[in-house]
């Protein structure tokens, strides 16, 4: 099994590059960070964990240039979309953004999509939240068909072009995860015979069945704590990775935070 790191990057925590090259250095396979393209004021949707949501909500940087960065601090570390909220994104755009990630970072990247949380923030961008499952599958097809096809069109209820040219193409066939911890959100990685990316559950035979019931969709279990015997539950059920949580906080606090979380890179390597 495979350890990695899930963070926000923001303008007042470590900068993109830094954090990257620190957990490459320190022996971390992955780097996954969130999206979120703003938080509306009103706060009608709560937020999924309760309590007053963190300040990085608001503050990120676009995932996209943020790993793009990261890309260029490093040579061997994977870098994801934790998740990126591909229903508030334009498809085309969004293809060639992809495209371009892992062509320049020599097919590194790794695809976290998800539906969201926000229903505010969904619709600011114009998306349908009751039809946002059926916006996803369409998109990643549609990603797909623009990655592999010179000639590249797609025609469906929520996306829908006529063929059109469009480069770069990704390095290699871009893994996608599907994000989110419900049944519907693993069958739709079985369904699009993508990978999994759930929340990390915390007590270790929870851990089990989680990835028990993936079947062969490969799991990445996200932002878990520290936790050894949740580590090796994970890694006997036979996930292909966890990412541990870090704090979107200083460069100085964030270093020390990777220093104690690097402990835990041999006992799953």
């Amino acid at each position: 099994m495979k350890l990695g790191i899930s963070t926000f990057v923001t303008d007042e925590s470590a900068r993109a590059d830094v954090l990257a090259k620190a957990v490459e250095d320190r022996g971390f396979d992955a780097l996954f960070v969130a999206e979120h393209s703003h938080i509306p004021v009103s706060r009608e949707t709560p937020y999924p964990s309760g309590g007053e949501m963190a300040r990085a909500y608001y503050r990120a940087l676009d995932p996209f240039v943020a790993l793009t960065a990261a890309a260029a601090a490093t040579t061997t570390l994977k870098l994801g979309t934790g998740i990126a909220l591909l229903i508030q994104r334009d498809v085309l755009h969004t293809a060639k953004s992809v495209a371009s990630l892992d062509l320049l970072s020599g097919g590194r990247f790794l695809f976290g999509v998800g539906v969201g949380w926000n229903r505010e923030e969904m619709r600011n961008h114009g998306t349908d939240p009751s039809t946002r499952g059926a916006l996803l599958d369409e998109q990643i097809q549609a990603l797909r068909t623009l990655w592999t096809n010179d000639e590249a069109e797609f025609h469906g209820v929520h996306v829908d072009f006529d063929p059109v040219f469009q480069w770069p193409k990704p390095e290699r066939e871009v893994p996608v995860y599907i994000g989110g911890n419900s049944t519907a959100a693993l069958d739709r990685a079985k369904r699009l015979e993508a990978g999994w990316l759930p929340n990390a559950l915390r007590d270790p035979e929870a851990a089990a069945a989680q990835v028990a019931q993936a079947g062969s969709v490969p799991v990445t279990a996200t932002s878990a704590p520290p936790d050894p015997a949740l580590l090796d539950a994970y890694a006997e059920a036979g996930a292909e990775r966890v990412t541990l949580g870090l704090p979107a906080t200083s460069e100085g606090d964030t270093l020390r935070r990777l220093d104690a979380l690097a402990a835990l890179v041999p006992r799953v390597s």
